[in-house]
């Protein structure tokens, strides 16, 4: 069995190369430098030269406020950048393993989010996910891909809500955390574990929402932190719109992860405690 992360340098692709660095499986990362998705010759050259079993891609332009201001470059990516990984996995008959995102809900529901329910974005970026996500599922055989969708991921990196948050209290920052934004917090290392259990036990090809358990505020995200480190700071709640921001955010993105739970017979940790765990560990 051979794998071929894609996007390997971001946090989530880090932690499946670590995860199978230590198991001695057989794999290739590749970064935008050794292949951008967007050009079809490069991918079709990597694909030849490695011929995978699996590939599982990590890549995404997840600039939420960027893509509102240019969308053309989260589609390119997004949607045009999936479709060529599609298309190379059809040919090659590969398993793909994809990466959706919370954000291709609007947030009005008064309860999380499960697989059934109807996507309608609110920002450029949740919808050219979910354009990625549809040509998945126009371009490849039933059961020959699983789309994971996420929420609020951080690992080991400087591009996650942790690592900025806690350059803040480090810079002395007036802390500020959102209380209308509700969703969950979710670790790499929870999802390689979940997804490499997911391939082991050939779960059929489907659509999951793979979150840690439970649900939070931005504000009750950076309380968790604060409690972690034992700082007493500080911590103001504030509304999203004092931000300002080029992108709306679903007020709601809790995804309920249920149906991974119970199609792999396991338990995942809650968010918190997991925070907790990461921070200890990492930091």
């Amino acid at each position: 069995m051979k794998y071929l992360i894609i996007g390997s340098k971001g946090q989530l692709g880090k932690c499946f190369e670590e995860n199978m660095e230590e198991n001695n499986l057989n794999f290739l990362g590749v970064g935008i430098e050794e292949m951008d998705i967007t050009d079809k010759v490069a991918i079709s050259e990597v694909f030849e030269k490695v011929r995978p079993n699996i590939v599982i891609n990590c890549s995404a332009y997840n600039l939420v406020d960027q893509a509102e201001e240019t969308p053309e470059m989260a589609y390119r990516v997004n949607k045009e950048g999936v479709r060529n990984i599609a298309e190379e996995c059809k040919k090659h008959n590969c398993f793909l393993v994809h990466y959706g995102t919370n954000y291709i809900f609007d947030g009005t529901k008064n309860s999380p989010y499960t697989e059934s329910d109807k996507p309608n974005p609110i920002n450029k970026y949740g919808e050219s996910k979910l354009a990625g996500e549809r040509i998945i599922q126009e371009r490849l055989n039933e059961g020959s891909y699983l789309i994971f969708r996420l929420s609020w991921l951080y690992g080991k990196g400087h591009q996650n809500f942790i690592y900025k948050f806690l350059q803040r209290v480090k810079n002395g920052d007036v802390l500020m955390g959102t209380e209308d934004e509700i969703a969950t917090p979710t670790s790499t290392e929870t999802v390689v574990e979940v997804t490499m259990r997911a391939l082991r036990e050939d779960l059929p090809g489907d659509i999951y929402h793979l979150t840690n358990t439970g649900q939070t505020s931005r504000w009750g995200w950076a309380k968790k932190i604060l409690e972690t480190i034992n700082d007493s700071t500080e911590l103001q709640k504030v509304s999203v719109e004092k931000f300002n921001l080029p992108a709306k955010r679903p007020k709601n993105a809790v995804l309920d992860n249920s149906k991974i739970s119970k199609d792999l017979d396991i338990h995942i940790t809650s968010w918190d405690k997991e925070v907790e765990k990461f921070i200890k560990e990492e930091l």
